[in-house]
């Protein structure tokens, strides 16, 4: 199950540039523990299922899980051994675009140890480097 838009205003975007640190999502809201990008980058929506299933199974249906990001962004690709022009490629994935500073995920309802285990098999999933963080550690 990957996780795309319902609808879109527009099929297909232009790649732009991800610059800055984040201003929004940068605090734990939710839960009690959370992974935070420690760089700029762009998430596919296959990386957060990946890291959901990893979660559920690691968890067995104990605590919360949050989800903070979602893959709006689509992006293209042109079919290999094609000839420059002819337009844009077809859409072949859907991206979250991360600042660094943002949350990624948000765990509740377990013990510190076991959340800090957790996000550290999830670190693997994912494209870019991530931190482990806390409510005490985060609000300083």
């Amino acid at each position: 199950m990957v996780v795309i838009p319902r609808k879109v205003k527009f099929r297909k975007s232009q790649r732009g540039k991800i610059r800055g640190i984040a201003t929004v999502g940068e605090k734990l809201i939710f839960g009690e523990y959370g992974l935070k990008a420690l760089e700029n980058g762009l998430i596919r929506a296959n990386h957060i299922e990946a890291v959901r299933v990893a979660i559920a199974r690691k968890t067995q249906g104990v605590g919360k899980l949050w989800i903070k990001i979602f893959p709006h962004k689509p992006v293209t690709k042109k079919p290999p051994e094609t000839r420059m022009g002819k337009g844009k490629g077809d859409l072949d994935h859907w991206v979250a675009s991360v600042k660094r500073g943002k949350v990624l995920f948000e765990l509740g309802g377990l013990p510190e140890d076991f959340a800090k285990r957790v996000f550290r098999l999830v670190a693997f999933n994912l494209p870019i480097k991530t931190k482990f963080v806390t409510r005490a550690t985060i609000h300083r």
